[in-house]
């Protein structure tokens, strides 16, 4: 493997981990930890502009 997909798979994995920390904590529900971790980077730059007090509010 070259280290450039060694560098976006530590980025994918960080962030469904970031997705399922964030959903679990909202939601308490392993399903909604599961949707939110598949879409990882998308989840979590969502929550981010969309919190209260977060970039976009």
């Amino acid at each position: 493997m070259s280290k450039g997909s060694d560098a976006a798979t530590a980025g994918i994995g960080l962030g469904s981990a970031i997705a399922v920390a964030i959903s679990w904590s909202l939601h308490q529900s392993v399903v909604w930890a599961i949707v939110h971790g598949i879409f990882s980077w998308f989840y979590v730059i969502y929550y981010v502009l969309t919190r209260p007090g977060g970039i976009g509010g």
